[in-house]
């Protein structure tokens, strides 16, 4: 079955304009974050969206819901991670501080990109860990003004959902990815470790797992973004009645 990556460009082709339209896209979506802040702190600016709205939080309960399944189904996918322009993940600093080492390889523009891509394959392998927590989450977050998050902007679920769940994205996925980083069969995570003074394996597994945290919500976000601006194409009666009539 043909994947679709919701709201979000293909670049899985890996063309020269790809990278600019990632950033492109990261770059709209944490505007969305941003103007949530807005509306949250300016009660008189969000009145006339929030009666629009319902104070039913099952709503919101669904629009969480299917934003993030729709993310882990892109994410966990081969290549996921590295296909997505919102939540490819770029070499943690750890990786990027080449006066720490004297290593030529480090320096190699084609030996970064090989290792880039090996850190997001290990990301989709272990981000499957954290999809349950946040279908749980979902379920079980408290949302005392549904109205509120419904017309607060177009990552409003998803920021609330992130911020209930703090770290525990990073708590579930660190373990799985230490693991993986030890099990690798590709050599070049490996020759990157050794090249860096002092570094370990753990070192480097919760560097990517804070990355992946990130690039997780930012890949929910923008689903969350793609069903409110075309809600009918959830096939989701309650939300489709739920963002018409605002």
């Amino acid at each position: 079955m043909m994947m679709v990556n919701w709201g979000s460009p293909d670049l899985a082709d890996g063309h020269e304009g790809a990278g600019q339209g990632y950033m492109i896209e990261r770059r709209a979506l944490l505007g969305g974050f941003a103007l949530l802040g807005a509306f949250a702190v300016s009660g008189c600016a969000t009145t006339g969206l929030r009666r629009a709205f319902t104070s039913d939080a099952e709503p919101v309960r669904r629009l969480m819901r299917l934003s993030s399944e729709r993310a882990f189904t892109w994410l966990v996918q081969p290549d996921g991670f590295w296909t997505s322009p919102v939540a490819r993940i770029a070499l943690p600093v750890l990786f990027t501080r080449t006066g720490a080492t004297r290593s030529r390889k480090l320096r190699s523009a084609d030996f970064r990109m090989k290792l880039q891509h090996q850190l997001n394959t290990i990301a989709g392998k272990s981000a499957a860990v954290a999809a349950p927590l946040v279908a749980q989450a979902a379920r079980q977050v408290p949302i005392p003004d549904p109205a509120e998050v419904l017309g607060g902007g177009r990552t409003a679920a998803t920021t609330l959902l992130r911020k209930a769940m703090g770290p525990a994205l990073v708590n579930a996925m660190l373990p799985e990815m230490e693991r993986a980083m030890q099990q690798a069969g590709d050599p070049t995570l490996g020759e990157a470790i050794a090249a860096l003074k002092g570094v370990t394996i753990t070192d480097a597994a919760h560097a990517l797992a804070l990355e992946a945290d990130n690039a997780i919500w930012y890949e929910i976000g923008s689903a969350e973004a793609a069903i409110r601006q075309d809600p009918a194409q959830t096939g989701d009666s309650l939300l489709i009645a739920t963002f018409k009539a605002a």
